[in-house]
C-alpha cells in the first residue's frame, strides 16, 4: 500500500482470499460480538481457509489467553489453534521484556491474558505495588475488575515505576451494545497520575511487529471494524485493509475519515473475503461511480444519485468524500446521502 493519500476504495479483480496470503482478523465486531458469531462469519472464514488463505486472529483485547480465544472460536465452528491468535498482551509483554531484565516483577492491572504473556517472556507478574515491581502493565480486565486495581497502579507509577498499556481502545462492542474498553480505564490512571504509558496495541508498531513475527505473513490483509485501530494499524504497517461494517464504524465516520483511517476495501461483513471488489470510477468534476450510483461533493454536502446496492453507493460516497477531504477528513454533510442507503 502506498502512503500517498487514498481518495477512493480500491477494486480487486480477484477474490481477496486469493489475492492475499494471510488475513489478520480483528475479533470483537468482526468475527463475534458478545461471544456470539457475527452473521456469515463462520461460513466465510471456512471458505477463505479452504481456498488457501491463512487465518490469524489479532485482538487488542488482552483479557483472555490465546488458548481461551482459540477454544472459543473452535466452539463457534471456526477451528483455531492458540498459535493462530495474537493479542495485545503478547505485544506489550515483548515490549516490556526488551526493556527490563529477565525475571523482573511486573504489576498486572488486568486479566489472565496479561499474566500468561508476561510469563512467556520470562517476567514475573505481581499483584501489589508493595511487591517492588519494575513496571506496571494495564490491559482490559473485564467488567468485574475492582476499582482498587487502578489505585494500585497509581501507587506504583507515583514512585516512578514505568507504565505500559496493552492498548487504548476507548470502547469494546458486546451483545448489549458498546461498553468502556481498556482505553477508558487507562484514562482513569492517566488523570490520577499525570503519567503517560507506553502502548503496544493496534494501531501502534509493536502490535504489527508481533503479528508479523508470529504469522510470517508476506502479503497480509488486515480485516477490522475500527478505523482508529485496525485501519490505522494497517496504514502504519503499510499493508492493505478491509473494513467490515459489523462493528463500531458507521457510514458517517467512514466518509469523514482522514487518510490514516481510510481502508483499502469496504464490505458489509466477512463475505467480502470471498469476492472481488468493484472499481470506483470517475473524478470530482463529473462524479464518482460505483454500480448504479454517482456521488459528488456539493457546496456543503455530499450528493448521491442513481440506484443499486447500498454498499456500492457507500463506496461512491467514499470517493467523493475522501477526494474533497484531501489530507484531512471530509466535513461535508452526509446525512441525506446516507439516508438514501439506509445508514
Amino acid at each position: 500500500m502506498s502512503r500517498s493519500v487514498r481518495t477512493r476504495p480500491e477494486g480487486s479483480g480477484r477474490a481477496l482470499h486469493e489475492a492475499y496470503d494471510t488475513a489478520l482478523l480483528d475479533l470483537d465486531g468482526v468475527v463475534y460480538a458478545g461471544g456470539n458469531a457475527i452473521a456469515h462469519a463462520v461460513d466465510s472464514l471456512a471458505a477463505a481457509r479452504d481456498g488457501g488463505m491463512r487465518l490469524a486472529y489479532v485482538t487488542n483485547n488482552a483479557l483472555r489467553t490465546p488458548d481461551a480465544v482459540a477454544a472459543h472460536l473452535t466452539e463457534l465452528g471456526i477451528p483455531t489453534g492458540a498459535e493462530d491468535v495474537i493479542t495485545s498482551a503478547q505485544a506489550v509483554a515483548r515490549l516490556i521484556a526488551e526493556q527490563l531484565p529477565s525475571g523482573a516483577r511486573v504489576l498486572v492491572i488486568g486479566g489472565e491474558g496479561l499474566r500468561v504473556a508476561l510469563r512467556e517472556r520470562g517476567l514475573e507478574p505481581v499483584e501489589s505495588a508493595e511487591e517492588d515491581p519494575a513496571a506496571v502493565v494495564q490491559g482490559f480486565g473485564g467488567p468485574e475488575l475492582p476499582w482498587g486495581r487502578f489505585a494500585e497502579a497509581c501507587y506504583a507509577i507515583a514512585r516512578g515505576v514505568p507504565w505500559y498499556a496493552s492498548n487504548t481502545d476507548l470502547t469494546i462492542p458486546g451483545a448489549r451494545g458498546i461498553a468502556p474498553g481498556n482505553g477508558a480505564a487507562v484514562e482513569v490512571v492517566r488523570i490520577a497520575t499525570g503519567a503517560e504509558p507506553q502502548v503496544a496495541g493496534k494501531p501502534l508498531p509493536p502490535m504489527h511487529r508481533e503479528t508479523i513475527l508470529r504469522t510470517g505473513a508476506r502479503r497480509p490483509l488486515v480485516v477490522g471494524d475500527r478505523l482508529d485501530t485496525d485501519i490505522e494499524g494497517a496504514f502504519n504497517g503499510e499493508v492493505d485493509s478491509l473494513l467490515v461494517l459489523t462493528g463500531v464504524t458507521d457510514g458517517a465516520q467512514l466518509l469523514a475519515a482522514p487518510p490514516q483511517h481510510r481502508p483499502t476495501y469496504v464490505d458489509a461483513d466477512l463475505r467480502g473475503l470471498l469476492t472481488g471488489q468493484p472499481d470506483v470510477t470517475g473524478d470530482a468534476e463529473g462524479g464518482f461511480g460505483c454500480g448504479g450510483w454517482t456521488a459528488k461533493a456539493g457546496g456543503e454536502r455530499l450528493e448521491l444519485g442513481g440506484d443499486g446496492t447500498a454498499l456500492d453507493g457507500l463506496r461512491a460516497l467514499c470517493a467523493a468524500a475522501w477526494t474533497a477531504g484531501g489530507e484531512r477528513g471530509c466535513a461535508l454533510d452526509s446525512g441525506k446521502a446516507l439516508a438514501r442507503l439506509g445508514w
